[in-house]
């Protein structure tokens, strides 16, 4: 299945560029594709990586340039509390030792020993809940991108007084290192339940919000990445993302 972008730019840029800013792939991988002849503007194929894409013009690519895009592997993980997310510190537990095909559920491709799957996104070693691994550059640009519109929602379960003054803080008003926090969606579930929704993900942002109106994070447990929802996967448990998840993760991160 081919994929087209439409460029409503006012002045030429550089394929690579364009392609790159339109969450379709990485520059390196746009050379690559372009060298491979899998690129082609208003139905005519580029092979000059200088190429231009002017005002107006449609850039397609077809559907073996979408099957080399997606030969990075992206794995789905319910990850616990007591793993780490990226690469650990000595006596800590990497969430990517969890990859094994007793822990998969459905079909896919077991990750090899040592594989480099790096998280989309980390989760604190004290929380838990949805977790990209992947080697697919084009769904971590998607996702934790600096233009990534992508949401991600938790619920989280705190100690402490929650009042009216407390959420409207969290919503809005709060600072970390100096900058000023993104608006934030957080609403009362439960007497002590909190939801988030963010487009942002500051290190430890959540508790670290929570700890400035006086609450303190007991439970943190991430749901949702965008239009990829945790839904009845086992804790512990991992699957394989599928082609149409990433293709509607790369839509719904563009602004």
């Amino acid at each position: 299945m081919s994929v087209s972008r439409t460029y409503d730019g006012a002045e030429p840029v550089r394929l690579n560029k364009f392609m790159g800013q339109s969450g379709l792939c990485s520059r390196r991988e746009a050379d690559a594709l372009i060298a491979e002849g899998l690129v082609s503007i208003d139905g005519e194929t580029v092979t000059d990586a200088g190429r231009k894409i002017q005002p107006g013009q449609t850039l397609t690519l077809g559907g073996k340039a979408q099957t080399m895009l997606s030969e990075g592997l992206t794995v789905v993980l319910n990850k616990p509390v007591g793993y780490v997310s990226g690469q650990p510190e000595p006596g800590k537990t990497p969430a990517v030792r969890l990859l094994t095909a007793a822990n998969r559920v459905g079909a896919g491709e077991v990750p090899p020993r040592g594989a480099s799957l790096p998280p989309i996104g980390r989760l604190d070693e004290d929380s838990r809940g949805l977790l990209l691994l992947s080697s697919d550059g084009v769904v971590a640009k998607a996702v934790i991108g600096p233009e990534s519109e992508l949401e991600k929602e938790y619920l989280v379960r705190v100690e402490g007084r929650v009042t009216e003054t407390a959420l409207t803080r969290l919503r809005h008003g709060l600072e970390l290192d100096g900058r000023k926090l993104k608006p934030a969606r957080v609403t009362q579930v439960e007497p002590q339940r909190l939801r988030f929704v963010l487009k942002e993900g500051r290190k430890r942002q959540i508790r670290r919000m929570c700890d400035l109106v006086g609450l303190e994070v007991v439970d943190l447990l991430r749901i949702r990445i965008g239009p990829l929802n945790l839904g009845d996967l086992p804790e512990g448990r991992w699957r394989a993302l599928t082609p149409d998840e990433r293709t509607a993760l790369i839509a719904g991160s563009r602004p």
